[in-house]
């Protein structure tokens, strides 16, 4: 395993992440405890040092289940989750006050929960799990930040930036107190080189990017003919004709491997590996066949400029969560 820094914060992480919303168990269904623990040791194991969850992902079921793995384990793993908008809306509607979605008293209290679940004195990486830049002159949450900060509570302060809206957190990062940004990047979604990543590495800002497998079409099992458990939330995602037009393009991408990578999942991470300015890629991992296949990527090697320019083509602008 290779690691990066986690921007301006000091902290080294794996340039291969957890990412820990599928193993909550809600939206994402198929996922059991005991395999998920077992996934996240076998990843430490591995190398990997750097887990992302949320406060939201299953109610807090998934931190309840990254709390008990860190109390197995004498490994220095950071940690980073996120605070819910209190309106529970996602992403943020352009517009919505700031005291709907982040009032100080949610703040702190969220954040009292996730320490609970987490089972730990202080939390590596504080996210707010959206974003609104018409939010960033705001003292409420500056308040509870500092106050955090303050406590012990906190070492660092991030932004999860909604969905496929990486300029919305320009503003943000002006004020000096956001360390990481969470992004969407990956092949189809390459929006965030334009602005967001130029910005970070002048700055010195961490960025997690997420969603590689774009909710899982570019790991090249979505077929026309593929099904989901009844409540999972892919059946929204992929609802109507997306499984066929994701089926088309996967198929296309799939001509491009080859020495450089041999599956379109290995494909997927290098890409989102590639770029200086990302810190770690956070695939959603729940058994220990995709941890070890995941986390094997991270071997120092990197994309041909020839391969990259190729993969500037299947660029796709879309939003499959509206």
């Amino acid at each position: 395993m290779h690691y990066r820094p986690l921007g301006k914060t000091g902290i080294e992480v794996s340039e291969v992440g957890y990412g820990a919303w599928g193993i909550g168990g809600e939206m994402w269904l198929g996922a059991v405890d005991t395999e998920s623990i077992k996934a996240m040791h076998e990843a430490a194991d591995l190398g990997l040092n750097f887990i992302d969850t949320a406060l939201a992902y299953g109610e807090g079921h998934s931190e309840t289940l990254v709390g008990r793995f860190l109390k197995e384990r004498k490994d220095q793993i950071t940690v980073a989750t996120k605070i819910p908008p209190k309106n529970r809306i996602w992403p943020s509607r352009p517009g919505t006050p700031l005291s709907e979605a982040f009032p100080y008293d949610h703040i702190i209290a969220s954040t009292e929960q996730s320490l609970r679940n987490l089972n730990v004195v202080t939390i590596d990486i504080l996210q707010l799990h959206v974003w609104n830049d018409d939010w960033a002159d705001q003292d409420e949450w500056k308040r509870a930040f500092a106050k955090l900060k303050e406590q012990g509570k906190v070492r660092h302060f991030g932004i999860s930036i909604n969905d496929h809206q990486p300029s919305n957190g320009v503003l943000a990062a002006a004020t000096g107190l956001i360390d990481t940004f969470q992004v969407i990047y990956n092949i189809f979604d390459q929006t965030p080189e334009e602005k967001l990543f130029p910005l970070c590495r002048k700055m010195n800002l961490g960025i997690i990017a997420r969603v590689p497998f774009d909710e899982g079409a570019l790991t090249g099992a979505i077929t026309p003919e593929t099904t989901f458990p009844r409540g999972d939330f892919r059946n929204n995602y992929f609802a109507g004709e997306r499984k066929e037009e994701v089926f088309r393009r996967t198929e296309r991408l799939k001509r491009l491997l080859g020495d450089e990578a041999g599956s379109l999942p290995e494909l997927a991470l290098r890409f989102c590996l590639h770029p200086p300015a990302v810190s770690t890629v956070i695939p959603g991992m729940r058994s220990i066949r995709n941890v070890r296949a995941n986390c094997s990527v991270s071997d120092g090697r990197t994309l041909s400029d020839s391969l990259l320019a190729q993969l500037r083509g299947h660029a796709w602008k879309k939003n499959f969560y509206d």
